[in-house]
């Protein structure tokens, strides 16, 4: 790796492994009942990492937080797609992705996943970035949720820059629609990917920050929804919205793409996939139903932080 270019990889891959410590204990602590169980795996191509999964806890039905570090001597088509003058290099990708799928209706799933990627070639300086971010997918959505959720995500933004949050939360309202359906899978959060302008330092805080984010914004949920009661109207709801989360995975999502293309492991890669879902033809939620304020009122972009609570 050239020495122009400051990058310190040690670093990146410290914080990630402790930060998937971090989240994995404190969604420990918050479930009160199930551990993560945990499987190494090595990839043959290069590379590998630890994939941890939770399932049947008191709270959260299945979820999974993923450290990766896999490298290659080619990159993938999904790598190359929207920029062919990387094709044909080497390259080394690493990161935390995690999927959180609960038991109760009224908890949020959520997801998130940050992450760092160098393409390199002999003789040319390495090209390097950062992507990742956070989202929350309500079935029965509480406003004054969503907004404590994005005021978590424009202040951990706000060192930063004042145009940071804005761009990113749009961007994630951006990525994270379904074009077939005409909505968005949720609320969003943030999304960022090929950040290297700010250089490395400042570009692996915002990384960190992310991160180290993530459970300021969905712990204080999961807390204050997992005693709500429910019944099977509700359970019938959370499954079918589910669906939405299969649908866009296997469609849209690149992470799934690149995994898959590169030979990554398939059960770590499909660990996002919820436990049960179901699908009914044709549903409408009834008129003025709980049901029927998800879809009225929260799955299309909005700015969040300027509606009454």
């Amino acid at each position: 790796m050239s020495s122009e270019v400051q990058i310190d990889l040690n670093a990146v891959k410290k914080f990630l492994m402790k930060l998937q410590d971090n989240i994995c204990q404190t969604l420990e602590l918050a479930d009160g009942r199930a551990c993560f169980e945990e499987d190494n795996w090595q990839r043959e191509e290069g590379g590998g990492g630890r994939t941890r999964v939770l399932r049947n806890g008191q709270v959260i039905e299945q979820g999974g937080v993923n450290f990766s570090h896999v490298h290659g001597k080619q990159l993938p088509a999904s790598a190359t797609a929207a920029r062919p003058e990387l094709a044909g290099r080497s390259f080394q990708a690493m990161g935390v992705s995690l999927v959180i799928h609960p038991h109760n209706p009224f908890i949020p799933t959520t997801h998130a996943n940050v992450r760092f990627f160098v393409a390199e070639k002999e003789g040319e300086a390495p090209v390097w970035w950062f992507g990742g971010g956070f989202d929350l997918t309500p079935f029965y959505p509480f406003m004054e949720d969503v907004q404590n959720w994005h005021r978590t995500a424009e202040k951990l933004c706000v060192p930063f820059g004042k145009e940071v949050y804005p761009k990113y939360k749009k961007w994630c309202d951006d990525y994270f629609y379904l074009k077939h359906r005409g909505e968005t899978r949720g609320v969003g959060g943030l999304f960022f990917d090929d950040l290297n302008e700010w250089g490395f330092d400042k570009s692996f805080a915002f990384m960190q920050a992310v991160g180290n984010g993530f459970l300021d914004a969905y712990v204080p949920i999961l807390e204050k929804r997992k005693t709500q009661n429910f019944g099977q109207r509700e359970r019938d709801f959370q499954l079918y919205r589910r669906g939405r989360y299969v649908e866009f995975n296997l469609v849209y999502d690149r992470g799934t793409l690149f995994g898959l293309q590169t030979g990554g492991r398939t059960e770590s890669i499909l660990m996002s996939m919820p436990p049960m879902a179901r699908w009914e033809y044709d549903f409408q939620p009834q008129p003025n139903s709980p049901e029927a304020e998800l879809y009225d009122k929260f799955l299309q972009p909005q700015d969040w932080l300027s509606l009454p609570s």
